[in-house]
């Protein structure tokens, strides 16, 4: 994984938090409604499975996944970023907007860059 800074790994963890908060709040909503909710209960799961590498590999805290979770969350949430980039393409420059999706798909990039090393290193804690 690249060397990061710690303002961006700050602004990477707030940025999964708010991306976790945004998808229970409408979570709680398509629920209410009764709406189909499969997709968003995946990309809720991918993202705390992101979440949770991050941590692992920035502040060494303990994870409990298993190789197939983190396999899984990396197609979730590499799945994220066309739509991503087409918001951010609409985005208008200098935007509050713009700066929420650069930070996204920054903390998105390193989660799959953590995934990646974990799944990739033979010694990793990953329950199998």
């Amino acid at each position: 994984m690249e060397r990061v800074s710690d303002a961006v790994k700050q602004e990477s963890i707030t940025s999964f938090q708010s991306t976790i908060n945004k998808c229970e709040n409408a979570l709680a909503q398509m629920t209410e409604k009764g709406a189909n909710t499969t997709l968003i209960k995946k990309r809720l799961h991918a993202l705390y499975i992101g979440l949770a590498i991050l941590n692992h590999t920035w502040d060494q805290r303990t994870h409990s996944f298993a190789r197939e979770d983190l396999t899984e969350a990396r197609h979730i949430l590499t799945g994220l970023f066309p739509s991503l980039e087409r918001a951010y393409a609409k985005s208008k420059e200098g935007s509050p907007q713009r700066t929420l999706l650069e930070r996204r798909m920054k903390s998105l990039d390193l989660a799959v860059q953590a995934i990646d090393d974990l799944l990739n290193d033979p010694s990793s804690n990953c329950i199998t």
